[in-house]
């Protein structure tokens, strides 16, 4: 019975984060350079996902919440870049969620197909931004920011290799965006730990009260003393 309940809460969980995720996909934060993508705060939430749910209930999450924001505002801004933001964030819950080393795959695959492209070859020092989702894999369990780090630049290796193949950026483009990534990466990740920390307390408070079973994944570093000290 414990099981059944645990699998029930798992999908109202998957259910609750997907309309979370679909109402934060509705708040601009800033466009995507060459498209009419924009960020979202849904680049704050997304990854998170999967650090309370597990990996596949948290990407089926992500994939949801993407799929929804698709039907929702398909017909409007329907185009390659629309369809290349799927895997970003699926890339970035992935490396979040993920404790072991398979997650730094991503962006090591994502290096070398940036540099194999004619384009990518002349500018082969911007792939270097993605090496720094393999350093923070080490920092991971003593850093929330280093983790939400490592997520948000495996969202950018992922985006910038696909976005280099299908749209050919000029080597100008991506020399100028150098910056520009640099200070959006950052507070992206200072994101994604501030939306952590708040989940983390939400769902902890509903557990103390009784309203969902406690989540195993929630580390009690991460929860306000005095809710700690509530229980």
């Amino acid at each position: 019975m414990a099981i059944l309940t645990a699998y029930k809460q798992k999908i109202l969980f998957v259910i609750i984060f997907t309309l979370l995720g679909l109402a934060a996909l509705q708040v601009p934060f800033t466009q995507l350079a060459g498209s009419k993508v924009k960020f979202t705060l849904f680049d704050f939430f997304g990854p998170i996902a999967t650090g309370f749910i597990g990996i596949l209930p948290g990407m089926m999450a992500v994939f949801l919440m993407q799929l929804g924001n698709f039907v929702l505002h398909g017909a409007q801004v329907v185009d390659a870049g629309t369809v290349i933001r799927f895997f970003p964030m699926l890339a970035a819950a992935y490396y979040f969620g993920r404790k072991d080393k398979i997650g730094i795959l991503l962006p090591l695959l994502a290096i070398a197909a940036f540099v194999v492209h004619p384009i990518g070859r002349m500018v082969w020092y911007y792939s270097l931004f993605w090496t720094i989702p393999v350093f923070c894999h080490f920092l991971r369990s003593r850093s929330l920011f280093a983790r939400s780090l490592g997520a948000t630049f495996t969202a950018h290796a992922v985006g910038g290799a696909l976005w280099i193949w299908v749209f050919n950026l000029p080597a100008a483009v991506w020399i100028s965006l150098i910056p520009v990534v640099a200070v959006e990466r950052l507070m992206f990740a200072m994101g994604i730990a501030a939306a952590y920390v708040v989940m983390a307390n939400i769902l902890h408070l509903l557990a103390v009260r009784r309203f969902v079973l406690p989540l195993r994944q929630i580390e009690e570093k991460y929860i306000l003393r005095f809710l700690r000290a509530g229980r």
